[in-house]
């Protein structure tokens, strides 16, 4: 079962929550969610952790607000998602708490995964966050965003946010069980597509028409395939599954219908690949013999083995490591603007917030490194 096998060994797995799950007439589904977060809580009890992007916040705050008989303004909606935020949290938080488990919002924007520094930010409180033993509980900040720097659905923030966190598995919870090759409602000689390799425009096909209802609030299912693309890119599996059931998870892990799109590479070869081709280097770091070699080795570059700065960058922004001979070796990450670069250049890890009265550890941290092809092994 290619659903069940994902599912099991992800070490990292982000679930997709929309409105028409969580929100009922009365309110947020208490019902839903409880068993929902015994489903979640089941995944951590065995070691996996687990992300939630989760919908709702506008539909509780029209509610609230009596909004409820028409179409909303932009202001109207933005008014709506900053009543129903606190609503929405307090669902999630009472739904974990019977299982010891805290819950935190976080709150996003496009240019939150879009803008290197920013990026870098939000990865650093996502990772804080998990080793915490806290869920994140990601929404799009409706509050303030405008059209322009909408992600537009929560399939694409949920994608967006399983490529942040290097996740191995994306679960869009759907009214549907995947992926047909027609409307299932409509035609009755339709297939069931159980795992699918790769994502051709004869796949994404299928997603239109009727297929393109599937699914809730701004998500349908050629946005779900849209998602599926980002994560595939990024070496994370996408699972699409029904949702309208208490324990969706535990189902799929139980043979429940399902659909799987395959990822194209690894979270971590993904990364280290949009680092070493996607990105233009704002600057170079300059080496010793001694950094250059623990570079070659998969270690981080410290401050203590930089001679010399080049190029003006900020925190996030793409470098060239190169060593003294001028031979490229690296790219990656830098943790440091580059004035507070110089200013560090030669000094050991432990001296570097008594001169700038704060530390975010190496100059670039090995996680955020790529190799240049003729320093793989050398």
């Amino acid at each position: 079962m290619a659903a069940v096998s994902e599912l099991e060994k992800a070490r990292r797995i982000v679930v997709k929550v929309g409105s028409a799950l969580l929100v009922g007439e009365a309110g947020a589904d208490a019902r839903w969610l409880a068993a929902f977060a015994a489903d979640v809580a089941r995944l951590r009890a065995r070691g996996q952790q687990v992300l939630v992007v989760s919908s709702g916040a506008v539909a509780l705050g029209r509610r609230r607000l009596d909004l409820r008989k028409r179409a909303l303004t932009l202001p109207e909606k933005q008014a709506a998602a900053a009543a129903g935020q606190s609503l929405l949290m307090r669902a999630w938080e009472e739904a974990f708490e019977p299982h010891g488990i805290a819950c935190a919002q976080v709150l996003m924007t496009r240019d939150d995964t879009e803008v290197r520094r920013r990026w870098l930010n939000a990865r650093a409180t996502v990772e804080t966050l998990l080793s915490l033993g806290v869920i994140p509980v990601v929404n799009e900040n409706d509050t303030v965003v405008t059209e322009e720097i909408r992600y537009g659905d929560n399939d694409r923030l949920a994608a967006r946010i399983a490529q942040l966190a290097g996740a191995d598995a994306l679960v869009l919870l759907s009214d549907v069980d995947g992926l047909y090759t027609a409307d299932p409602r409509r035609d009755p000689t339709a297939e069931h597509l159980p795992r699918i390799g790769r994502l051709t425009a004869e796949i994404e096909a299928m997603a239109g028409g009727a297929n393109a209802a599937a699914g809730v609030g701004t998500g349908g299912m050629a946005t779900k395939l849209a998602a599926a693309r980002i994560a595939s890119a990024a070496g994370c599996a996408t699972i699409i599954t029904l949702g309208h059931r208490p324990d969706p998870l535990w189902a799929v892990e139980h043979g429940a219908k399902a659909t799987v799109i395959e990822p194209s590479t690894t979270p971590a070869a993904a990364y280290k690949a949009w680092i070493a081709g996607s990105l233009a280097p704002a600057g170079s770091l300059v080496v010793d013999d001694g950094a250059a070699a623990a570079v070659r080795r998969g270690k981080s570059l410290l401050a203590a083995g930089v001679r010399r700065i080049e190029g003006r960058f900020d925190k996030g922004d793409a470098v060239v490591i190169r060593d003294e001979a001028g031979r490229e070796i690296a790219r990656g990450l830098v943790r440091y603007e580059a004035e507070d670069a110089v200013r560090i250049c030669g000094l050991k890890s432990e001296a570097i917030e008594a001169v700038l009265g704060y530390t975010s550890g190496p100059l670039v941290h090995a996680d955020d490194l790529a190799l240049a092809q003729h320093a793989v092994g050398a």
